[in-house]
């Protein structure tokens, strides 16, 4: 990743095709590594291509790919809402959990301060 940074960084200066040499400049004046295999990598793979459509095909392929952490909403009529229900109920259930863990913690403070 850094060294896409590095090739970014170099791109936004102005320099529209970086050596690997002016990326390991950028890399060393931040005091990051520097690995030859992956800035020929890098060279190679963008070697005559324009940034700005890399970055645009870049985009689209990353809008397709699931970015996770909440409950996946089914399409109408594609009859996964049956999936959905048991997910939030289970959710419920954990946000049960949590607040019962709270109210043991609570009343154990105060027990303990009883005991003073």
């Amino acid at each position: 990743m850094k060294v896409v940074a590095a090739y970014l960084l170099a791109v936004l200066g102005g320099n529209t095709s970086p050596s690997a040499e002016h990326i390991k400049d950028i890399l060393i004046s931040v005091g990051a590594d520097t690995d030859d295999d992956r800035i020929k990598f890098l060279l190679s793979e963008v070697d005559g291509k324009d940034i700005t459509e890399l970055i645009a095909a870049g985009r689209e392929q990353s809008a397709s790919v699931p970015s996770g952490g909440g409950i996946a909403a089914a399409a109408p009529g594609s009859g996964g809402g049956a999936a959905a229900a048991p997910a939030a109920a289970e959710a419920k259930k954990e946000e049960k959990m949590e607040e019962k863990e709270e109210s043991d913690e609570v009343s154990l403070c105060f027990s303990v301060s009883k005991l003073k």
